[in-house]
């Protein structure tokens, strides 16, 4: 989440009319992520969120975004939903940019989780893995290793102004990915980005899930590593067995991973932070300081790379 689009006061009373959510009382921007435009509305019926598709966002994908939200709904997952205006369209204008108002989930979101945080992370994580099993859309991972090659071409000449001697070992990656990324494993739709800030808390109660708009298909061993990226890592960039151990018992109580998906663990745990760090690197490089938009810093995730490249076992994530 982020704020690229400001939004008068005019404008959103105007766009606000074709939904059923009432009058506008007021509204701020919410400056956390890097994505769309995110804006807390107070309308007369109570809170929602208003989304202003940005820069990595298709709007040929929102039929997919939106409506996986709604299946997972169905199927018990505490998720928001887009508010339908009163023409029966879900995806309207505002700005210049395609914009949804969504229903407005109560909880908040963890700076400090806890092992019994990241155990419900884990379940949740597996009870969508099977709750998008009969969801009748596909879309590709735009952001598989064929993503990865194009923001590495659009940032490697400035890579080692951020850490010198990255370019060399980004390249090293890459290789070793096209020769050994796992193929042939449980794959379905997965969430791709369910870090910390996309999870809310009621206390230890897991309250709800946000935040679709990386939704894909794509191998669910993958999707559990980059939760073990965005769980289980320390200030200090250390590894927390425990919140390890707590996130993959909680999975495999829901959806047991397959001998073949722990034994890949290390690899795509490997790629997830990769992924991650190469989204960082071209923001960090291409956008403007100030404004509402955070940045975040790219190096975080190249101490995670360095860390899973000397992972021997699935073991030491904490699998049993």
């Amino acid at each position: 989440m982020a704020v690229y689009t400001d939004v008068n006061e005019n404008e959103l009373s105007a766009f606000l009319k074709a939904y059923p959510v009432g009058e506008l009382l007021s509204y701020k921007g919410i400056a956390e992520g890097t994505e769309n435009s995110n804006f807390l509305v107070h309308a007369s019926t109570g809170s929602y969120i208003l989304t202003l598709y940005e820069k990595r966002v298709d709007k040929a994908d929102l039929p997919f975004f939106l409506g996986l939200m709604g299946h997972l709904a169905r199927k018990g997952i505490s998720c928001p939903l887009p508010v339908t205006a009163h023409d029966g369209t879900v995806i309207g204008t505002l700005a210049g940019r395609p914009a949804v108002i969504i229903t407005f989930l109560e909880g908040l979101s963890l700076r400090r989780p806890t092992a019994a945080h990241c155990g419900e992370v884990g379940k949740a994580l597996a009870a969508l893995h099977l709750a998008g099993r009969d969801f009748p859309m596909q879309r590709p991972n735009a952001l598989a290793i064929d993503g990865w090659r194009k923001l590495w071409a659009a940032s490697r000449d400035r890579a080692d102004e951020v850490e010198p001697g990255l370019a060399a070992e980004v390249d090293a990656d890459f290789l070793d990915f096209e020769r050994n990324w796992p193929a042939g494993l449980p794959q379905g739709i997965i969430h791709a980005d369910l870090f910390p800030d996309n999870v809310f808390f009621l206390g230890e109660k897991l309250s709800g899930l946000i935040d679709f708009y990386f939704a894909c298909d794509d191998l669910y061993a993958y999707d559990v590593a980059t939760c073990l990226n965005a769980w289980c890592f320390e200030k200090d960039f250390s590894f927390n067995l425990t919140k390890g151990t707590a996130l993959l018992a909680g999975y495999q109580s829901v959806r047991p991973l397959e001998s073949e998906e722990k034994a890949a663990l290390p690899m795509l745990a490997r790629g997830s932070a990769l992924r991650f760090m190469l989204t960082r690197l071209y923001d960090w490089l291409t956008i403007p300081n100030g404004g509402l938009v955070m940045k975040r810093d790219p190096t975080e995730y190249i101490r995670r790379m360095r860390f899973h490249r000397a992972i021997k076992s699935p073991s030491e994530y904490g699998l049993t």
